[in-house]
């Protein structure tokens, strides 16, 4: 098992021979904009002006892209898959490449923009012969800003892998851990915080929690530094590991860099 950070929640994983794309956010620094002029307010009116991405990819859109056989598409907020000006989804992705989202509407928006190999997550979906388990996500501590999930992966050649996605920490992830009991977690983990939505994905304490129910697993900590709503830095969360003793399983990999669990 190889897990590339990218940029964000933008990673990718080679698990079971093959090369996955997770939510891909391919968009040059500063392209998406800001939250001015938007519904969403975020904590402070600082904040609401900064362009996002906040920093550019390690390397070229068309590096990312190479030795992909398929991508998953978690949910379709504009930090976890390009949308260009005209409105249209996914632009920097091939349109035959195989492509997993969480719903049928999912892959019916998609299907409009021209993509031609859509599969909708599902409790026995698979890829050749990795099994992809759709798990629920939170995306909100006081409401839900949207549908969101995650996946379990497994293979009889590897380690169970979580990528929990888009959510807070709450009883369905406690019992996909209970269930699974994944060696290894991707958390999307920077405290990312809107005013009406309140906390829309996990920050220090929810990882806490997560190393507590899965004391054994080594937790990937992604979705980090390169939105303006953010609240946990990556020393943040690496001084709140070491303080809480459980820094020898966490693994925050700078953009750009590979893990490698054997």
């Amino acid at each position: 098992m190889k897990i590339q950070q990218i940029r964000n929640a933008t990673v990718k994983i080679t698990y079971g021979g093959h090369t996955f794309l997770i939510d891909p956010w391919l968009l040059p620094k500063g392209a998406f904009g800001t939250f001015r002029n938007t519904p969403f307010r975020t904590l402070t009116e600082d904040r609401e002006d900064i362009p996002m991405p906040l920093v550019d990819l390690p390397f070229p859109k068309e590096a990312v892209l190479q030795g992909v056989d398929a991508c998953i598409l978690t949910h379709f907020h504009p930090d976890h898959i390009d949308i260009n000006a005209a409105g249209i989804l996914g632009d920097s992705l091939p349109r035959d490449m195989p492509t997993f989202v969480q719903r049928p509407e999912d892959a019916h928006a998609l299907w409009d923009e021209g993509f031609t190999d859509l599969t909708s997550l599902y409790q026995n979906t698979a890829y050749r012969d990795v099994e992809l388990i759709k798990t629920k996500c939170r995306h909100g501590t006081r409401v839900p800003c949207g549908p969101a999930c995650g996946v379990v992966f497994r293979h009889p050649s590897e380690k169970t892998l979580y990528l929990v996605g888009d959510t807070v920490w709450y009883e369905p992830v406690w019992k996909t851990i209970e269930r699974f009991r994944p060696d290894v977690l991707i958390l999307y983990a920077c405290g990312a915080s809107l005013k009406f939505f309140g906390r829309l994905i996990m920050g220090t304490e929810d990882v806490l929690k997560v190393h507590e129910a899965a004391p054994q697993a080594k937790l990937v900590v992604s979705h980090m530094e390169s939105v303006a709503h953010a609240t946990v830095s990556r020393d943040d969360m690496r001084a709140f590991a070491r303080e809480k003793g459980f820094e020898e399983s966490i693994f925050i990999p700078a953009d750009g860099e590979t893990l490698n669990f054997d």
